[in-house]
């Protein structure tokens, strides 16, 4: 009983992987007929899965970051069909309802390295000891 928190957490990990997996391989076949959707390359970063199974939040960032809300509108406007096929692949107890949202990671990535790139921090990093002597 103790390790069942910890299972359920490996399981909805795993299951995030494949839906996320099942989506990357959908978009890139082009098998959602949207003209938007067909004009774009939209990485599937990452898909959190709750406790439940029956939500996912998925994070998508379209190549290059162009037309994100273009393309976020057209991921939306699709849900349904994604969540049928999404519920065709992965063999579940329920279809798991598809939330998509634009990944910010990669910016906050940038907005920390150019802060650390700063010259006042970068003094500031500069003049701690190495630990080597």
């Amino acid at each position: 009983m103790k390790n069942e928190p910890q299972e359920r957490s490996v399981r909805t990990l795993r299951v995030g992987e494949q839906v996320r997996h099942i989506l990357s391989e959908i978009l890139q076949r082009g098998d959602v007929h949207d003209e938007t959707l067909a004009k774009h390359m939209v990485s599937v970063t990452e898909v959190r899965m709750s406790p439940d199974l029956r939500h996912a939040t998925v994070f998508v960032k379209p190549l290059l970051g162009k037309d994100e809300e273009a393309v976020l509108k057209a991921l939306r406007t699709n849900t349904a069909y994604l969540q049928r096929e999404v519920a065709h692949r992965v063999k579940m107890k329920y279809a798991a309802k598809l939330k998509f949202l634009a990944d910010d990671s990669f910016e906050e990535a940038s907005h920390i390295d150019a802060l650390l790139r700063a010259p006042k921090v970068a003094q500031d990093l500069g003049d701690e000891p190495d630990g080597d002597d």
